[in-house]
């Protein structure tokens, strides 16, 4: 067991390798910040608990995951190139003409992206319909889908969880990148939303709260038994995680990763193997 989380230890730190030569190599502003709190997360979920693979694209009963943080597609596509299902020349287009890895994430099932997102509130209910749709075909899969703690300000979140509860969508998960900063700086300044554990309890969610770079909680949390509801992982991260002069600094949530820049970060990755 300890084996499997070494191993997702040295994903993760590849998955940040990519996210920074994908902000570097586009020569523009990119959303680092966002992105690089929430790659332990994608590692233990793509690598060990979904059902998804490079050989399950056409395969209707493939798990799915939907990042309703659009705006943090980078680690989806390093995680999806970690996975085997993108290949490391094609992240080399991010943000280029004629790519089909773009900002924000454009619905591509060959190529493992499951969802056109980017506007904040919406990527949780689609997830809550394809996971509705599940259980009214008698589909085994299960669904997956990743809010922003400032993405919570949104009322159609609320909605879509209400809605998730009342249709006891068992096999839906809802995990929160809860790392305390939004583009207008500090979500509990923006609106403060108390309690999130408590919160997401209080719509008939089971919830449990996780330190969200620790895989061995990341994991276990994933395979906690929710009986008939649908379940609310709250994962505490750090913007910018790994890169000490990206986490907690608002400027990391759109910043452009120069050369040098580039070089610092890799150096700080490199140091910490």
């Amino acid at each position: 067991m300890e084996e499997k989380f070494k191993k997702l230890k040295i994903a993760a730190c590849n998955i940040r390798k990519r996210i920074l030569a994908m902000a570097n190599y586009c020569g523009a502003n990119a959303h680092v910040g966002g992105s690089l709190s929430m790659v332990e997360v994608l590692a233990t979920l793509y690598l060990e608990i979904m059902n998804y693979n490079s050989d399950s694209m056409k395969n209707q009963m493939r798990d799915r995951f939907i990042l309703s943080k659009g705006h943090s597609a980078m680690a989806l596509y390093a995680v999806l190139a970690e996975a085997g299902i993108l290949t490391d020349d094609m992240l080399k287009t991010f943000q280029q003409n004629g790519t089909d890895l773009v900002a924000h994430p454009v619905m591509n099932e060959r190529l493992g992206i499951e969802s056109s997102t980017g506007s904040l509130g919406q990527g949780i209910s689609m997830a809550v319909g394809i996971a509705k749709a599940a259980l009214l075909n008698n589909y085994p899969y299960k669904v997956y889908v990743m809010i922003g703690n400032g993405e919570s300000n949104e009322g159609s979140v609320w909605e879509a969880a209400m809605l998730a509860a009342h249709w006891k969508l068992s096999n839906l998960t809802v995990i929160i990148d809860n790392n305390t900063l939004q583009s207008d700086g500090s979500s509990k300044d923006v609106l403060d939303m108390g309690n999130l554990l408590e919160k997401w309890k209080s719509f008939g969610f089971y919830g449990v709260e996780i330190d969200g770079h620790d895989t061995k909680s990341i994991y276990e949390a994933f395979l906690a038994d929710n009986d008939d509801r649908p379940k609310a992982i709250i994962a505490n991260t750090i913007k910018g995680k790994g890169i000490s002069f990206m986490e907690n600094n608002i400027e990391w949530h759109h910043n452009r990763v120069t050369d040098r820049l580039y070089n610092c970060a890799l150096e700080e990755l490199e140091d910490k193997k």
